[in-house]
């Protein structure tokens, strides 16, 4: 419930923003909502520092997901040749994962 009542206070935020902006930040407060509960556990007189966290938490493990995923392309850049053979996938990733694999 407190978490739904700071996110009910960030959302008159929400309201100015530009339409672009907005779903950034829904999708930030998709984050707080997913790490909330294991923020709750954080001891502070400020009830607002564990909704900060979880989000803070949620970016930071977007951009550790993605710095795997850049330097696994840069791998493939940097590799001479690299041979794929058709192989039926459904994601992006598992082909560039068959790829690494067949180059190693």
């Amino acid at each position: 419930m407190v978490v739904e009542a700071e996110i009910a206070k960030l959302r008159k935020f929400q309201e100015f923003l530009r339409t672009d902006d907005k779903l950034v930040f829904q999708d930030l407060l998709n984050q707080c909502k997913l790490y909330a509960p294991y923020a709750s556990t954080m001891v502070s007189t400020i009830k607002e520092v564990p909704l900060f966290f979880s989000m803070l938490f949620g970016q930071h493990k977007k951009i550790i997901e993605l710095e795997k995923r850049i330097l696994m392309l840069e791998t493939l850049a940097t590799r001479p040749e690299t041979i794929v053979s058709p192989q039926p996938s459904h994601r992006p990733a598992e082909k560039l994962e068959a790829s690494i694999a067949q180059t190693n």
